[in-house]
C-alpha cells in the first residue's frame, strides 16, 4: 500500500488520488467519472458541500432538502428567457443559496443567522464565512460514523442507496472541514466510496475499512490545514503577498515556462483561491476544470511531467498536475547577478516596483527550487529593502553591488535557525523537546490554555521528529514548511481570541517573516495568573490507572504548563521534577489494590494539591518549599479539595 505523501502546492487543492487504496481501486473510481458528464452529473454533490461547509449544524436530512430546494431554483431559471428571469435568476448560485436562507425565518432563528442576513450581498457572505468553524474548534459534534456502522449500511445496499453513503461522507466531510476546497472532497468521496465497496469482499471488513479509511482521513486532515492557510493568506495580507506565494510555487514547480506565461497562470491561481475561500464551490469546481484544460492545453511550455496527468479524468487530473515532480531546471540558467549589477535596476524599480520584483522572485525561484516559499519570500523583502534605501543615492550601484552577499545572507541565517533547532532535539530526544517547548510557549503566550498550548507545542515536536533525520537540504525546507502552517492556525486562533501583542506582531507584520518572529518571541511579563482550582490544573482520579500513555502523557504536559503559568522564573528542572513527582504517584496507585482509595490517602489537605516536603536551597522555589515529594507521595485526589486554591501550594 503506497502511503500518501504531502507535496508543495501548485494550485489551490491537495494531492489524493486514491494511491492510498490498490491500484485497481484508483483504476475503479476513475472509471466512475469516466463514464459521467462529471461537472453536470456531480452538480448535486457540490452543492452538497457548499450547503454542508456554511451552515455546518444543519442536520443532514436539512442539508438535503436545502440542496433540492437550491437546484430547484437554479433549474427554474434555466426555462426563463433572459428577458423574463427573475432578480434571483441573476445570481450566482452561492448569493441565491444565501438569500433563499435568509428567507426562512425559522432556520435564520434556529441557528442564529439573523446578523447575517440583516446585511447586504458582500457584508452578508463576509458574515456567514465568519461562523464557519473549522475542525479544531468544533470537532466535538462531528462524527463520522464508524467502520461497523458504514459497512452495515453500505454492503448489501442496492446501488440508489450506495450513492447516499457517499452523499453522507461528503456532509459529514464538509462541515467538519468548512475551508476544505470542493474538488478536495469530490475526490476523496470517490476514494471513500471505492474504499467501502472493495471492503465488502473482504472477510475481515471491519479490518480492512479502518486500514483503507485512515489515510484518506490523515490526507483531508493535513490539506484542509493547507487550504485555510491559504485562505488566510488571501484575506489577511495584501494582494501581492498572495500573488508572490502563488508565483513562487508555479515557479518551482514549471522552471522553464517563461516569466509571462507563470505571471498570468499566477493571477488566474490567485483568482480561483479567492474564490474556494469565499466559499462558492460551484465556481470553485468549475474554474478549477477549466483551469486544468487550459495547463494541458500549454503543457509542451509548461511543464514535460504533466504529459500523464492530462489523459486522466477529472478530477484525477487536477490531482495529478499538482502532485507532479518539479520540472528540471533549465539548462545553463546563468547565476543571478543582474538584480545587483545592472546599472538600470533603480530605474526600473522606481519605475514598475510590482513587475520587477515580480520578476526577480521567478528568476531567484527557477534558480533555487530547494527553498521553502517564506525564505525565498524574506529574500525578495530583503532585495526591496535594499533597492529602496540604495536608490536614494546619488551612487546607488556601489550601494546595491554587494546585494548578493546580502541575500546569501539571508539564506544562510534562516538555515542557521533551523540547524539550532534540530540539533536540541537530537539533543534532548522527542520527549524532553516537546518539554522544553511547553515550557518556553507557556511563557510566550500563557493566555492559551494548557489543552491548547500542548496541542501546539505536539504539532511543532511532531514536524521536527519529521523533519530534522532529513537531509540537510530538505531539513531546511521541511521545517520552514511546517512552521507556516503551525504558526498560521495559531494566528488564526489569535484573531479569533486575541491573546498578546506579541502574538498580534508576528501574526500582522509580515508573512516572511513570521516564522522568526515568533523564534525570537519572548516572554509575555505582563500575564498575571488566574488562580485555579485543583481540577482545572490535574486530573488524579481513578481513570488515570486505564488511560493509554499518550493520555498520560498529555496531562503530564497539561500540569507543567499551568505550574510555568503560575511560576514563571521556576527553573525547568524544578518544574519536571514535579512533573515526575505526578508520574511516580500515577504509577504507585495505578499498581495498588484499590487505586481511588490510594489516591484518596497520599494527601495533606493542608498543604494543598501536592504536598512538599522541605528540601536543600537547590530544589527550593522563591516560596521556600521543595518540588521533591517524599519517597511515599502525599498527594490530595483532585475531587476531595472541593473548592480549594492548590497551585500556590504546589511549588
Amino acid at each position: 500500500m503506497k502511503a500518501v505523501r504531502l507535496m508543495p502546492f501548485l494550485v489551490f487543492l491537495g494531492y489524493i488520488k486514491c494511491h492510498i487504496l490498490q491500484r485497481s481501486l484508483q483504476d475503479a473510481a476513475m472509471r466512475y467519472f469516466k463514464r459521467q458528464n462529471y461537472l453536470e452529473e456531480n452538480l448535486r454533490d457540490i452543492a452538497s458541500i457548499m450547503v454542508s461547509q456554511f451552515l455546518q449544524k444543519v442536520t443532514y436530512e436539512d442539508v438535503q432538502t436545502i440542496v433540492k430546494e437550491v437546484l430547484d431554483i437554479a433549474k427554474k431559471c434555466k426555462e426563463f428567457k433572459p428577458y423574463e428571469s427573475p432578480s434571483e435568476c441573476s445570481h450566482q448560485m452561492m448569493i441565491t443559496f444565501l438569500e433563499h436562507i435568509c428567507n426562512n425565518q425559522g432556520m435564520v432563528d434556529k441557528y442564529g443567522f439573523s446578523d447575517c442576513c440583516n446585511k447586504n450581498y458582500t457584508a452578508r457572505q463576509k458574515c456567514f464565512l465568519s461562523h464557519k468553524k473549522d475542525d479544531a474548534e468544533y470537532s466535538d459534534i462531528f462524527q463520522i460514523p464508524n467502520p461497523e456502522q458504514i459497512l452495515n449500511k453500505s454492503c448489501e445496499m442496492d446501488k440508489e442507496n450506495q450513492v447516499s453513503v457517499r452523499e453522507r461522507y461528503i456532509y459529514e466531510t464538509s462541515r467538519k472541514h468548512p475551508f476544505l476546497y470542493g474538488p478536495t472532497i469530490l475526490t476523496t468521496s470517490a476514494c471513500y466510496e471505492t474504499a467501502i465497496h472493495s471492503c465488502c469482499q473482504e472477510e475481515n471488513k471491519t479490518e480492512c475499512l479502518q486500514i483503507k479509511l485512515e489515510p484518506i482521513r490523515r490526507y483531508v486532515r493535513e490539506i484542509s490545514l493547507r487550504h485555510h492557510h491559504l485562505c488566510e493568506i488571501g484575506i489577511k495580507f495584501n494582494h501581492r503577498v498572495s500573488k508572490a506565494v502563488e508565483l513562487v510555487l508555479l515557479t518551482k514547480k514549471q522552471p522553464k515556462a517563461n516569466f509571462s506565461e507563470i505571471a498570468k497562470l499566477t493571477m488566474d491561481i490567485k483568482n480561483l483561491h479567492q474564490t474556494c475561500c469565499e466559499g462558492n464551490t460551484v465556481e470553485c469546481v468549475f474554474g478549477r476544470s477549466q483551469l486544468m484544460n487550459d495547463t494541458c492545453s500549454k503543457q509542451a511550455i509548461l511543464s514535460k511531467k504533466i504529459t500523464q496527468c492530462c489523459k486522466q479524468p477529472v478530477p484525477f487530473r487536477g490531482e495529478c498536475i499538482i502532485n507532479a515532480e518539479n520540472d528540471d531546471k533549465p539548462d545553463q540558467l546563468l547565476p543571478l547577478s543582474r538584480s545587483t549589477e545592472d546599472q538600470l535596476a533603480c530605474e526600473q524599480f522606481t519605475d514598475k516596483q510590482d513587475d520587477f520584483l515580480q520578476e526577480f522572485l521567478y528568476e531567484y525561484s527557477r534558480r533555487h527550487p530547494e527553498l521553502a516559499v517564506p525564505v525565498i519570500l524574506r529574500v525578495a523583502m530583503a532585495y526591496q529593502n535594499l533597492l529602496e534605501k540604495c536608490c536614494k543615492l546619488e551612487y546607488p550601484q556601489e550601494c546595491y553591488s554587494h546585494g548578493k552577499e546580502m541575500l546569501q545572507t539571508v539564506v544562510h541565517e534562516s538555515h542557521q535557525r533551523v540547524r539550532n533547532y534540530c540539533d536540541l532535539h537530537e539533543k534532548l530526544g522527542d520527549r524532553n523537546f516537546h518539554y522544553r517547548l511547553v515550557v518556553l510557549y507557556t511563557k510566550n503566550i500563557p493566555q492559551l490554555s494548557a489543552q491548547v498550548l500542548v496541542v501546539l507545542t505536539k504539532n511543532m515536536a511532531a514536524a521536527a521528529t519529521k523533519c530534522c533525520p532529513l537531509s540537510d537540504e530538505q531539513q531546511f525546507s521541511c521545517i520552514e514548511d511546517s512552521a507556516k502552517l503551525i504558526f498560521g492556525a495559531l494566528c488564526r486562533r489569535h484573531e479569533a481570541e486575541p491573546t498578546n501583542a506579541g502574538v498580534g506582531r508576528c501574526c500582522d507584520d509580515s508573512y516572511a517573516f513570521r516564522k522568526i518572529c515568533f523564534d525570537d518571541l519572548q516572554s509575555d511579563g505582563t500575564y498575571v495568573s488566574q488562580s485555579l482550582a485543583c481540577d482545572q490544573v490535574i486530573s488524579l482520579e481513578e481513570n488515570l490507572c486505564k488511560a493509554q500513555e499518550e493520555e498520560l502523557q498529555t496531562e503530564k504536559l497539561k500540569l507543567l504548563s499551568n505550574l510555568v503559568k503560575h511560576q514563571p522564573q521556576a527553573t525547568e528542572m524544578q518544574l519536571l521534577s514535579v512533573v515526575a513527582d505526578f508520574s511516580n504517584l500515577v504509577r504507585m496507585c495505578c499498581q495498588a489494590k484499590e487505586s481511588e482509595k490510594c489516591f484518596r490517602e497520599k494527601i495533606r489537605v493542608n498543604h494543598g494539591c501536592l504536598a512538599m516536603e522541605p528540601g536543600g536551597e537547590e530544589g527550593k522555589t522563591s516560596r521556600g518549599r521543595s518540588l521533591h515529594v517524599a519517597e511515599e507521595p502525599q498527594i490530595s485526589s483532585i475531587w476531595s479539595l472541593g473548592r480549594k486554591r492548590c497551585l500556590d501550594h504546589m511549588l
